[in-house]
């Protein structure tokens, strides 16, 4: 038996993803393919647009935001990724976009926790807030670097939020978590 979320998560992918890619290929100035805009049904907590090439980050945006409007979503943050300001001594050029992997993460609600080590590795992202500062972390960034619970709330209060890095166990840190379908171009069926 298929699962339905998974024929749901493949459709998305193959409609998302050239979409990303054709929005990628209009912003920086070149002829993207001919397509139409996908329509994509549901409710989301927002998307993320990532750029790497290989295992090297290129550009990660995303918004987080809900919406009924996921690829009006999808077309902006896809835009604000190529631009990503970490990147802006060396922004993705049109040459360098064929050699891009393209991910979009399709977010649901963060929710609040009071239990931040409930946490799962690679399943939850993360989002911290306190004294106007906040972060935030996909959930494969854990998976990626081989993270527990306690190093990626560690991780993102200290690198991302600029905050001390124990600050997540402060009640005064709101510690939200939420998951993500992550559609890659990697992927394929």
């Amino acid at each position: 038996m298929v699962d339905p979320q998974a024929i749901r998560s493949s459709d998305r992918r193959d409609a998302l993803l050239p979409f990303a890619r054709n929005c990628a290929c209009r912003a920086l100035g070149g002829t993207p393919a001919p397509d139409d805009r996908p329509r994509i049904e549901g409710r989301f907590g927002g998307a993320f647009v990532t750029f790497v090439r290989g295992k090297t980050l290129r550009g990660c945006v995303g918004r987080f935001e809900p919406t009924t409007e996921i690829v009006d979503t999808v077309e902006e943050v896809t835009r604000a990724s190529l631009a990503d300001s970490r990147f802006a001594n060396h922004p993705i050029t049109l040459d360098e976009l064929g050699e891009l992997t393209i991910e979009v993460s399709l977010l649901t609600d963060p929710f609040p926790t009071d239990d931040p080590l409930s946490l799962v590795p690679g399943t939850h992202g993360v989002i911290v807030r306190a004294g106007g500062r906040s972060g935030c972390f996909l959930p494969k960034v854990a998976s990626e670097r081989g993270w527990t619970a306690e190093e990626f709330l560690s991780n993102c209060c200290a690198t991302k939020a600029g905050l001390a890095d124990d600050a997540w166990r402060s009640p005064e840190t709101e510690v939200l978590l939420f998951t993500a379908d992550v559609l890659s171009e990697e992927e394929r069926d």
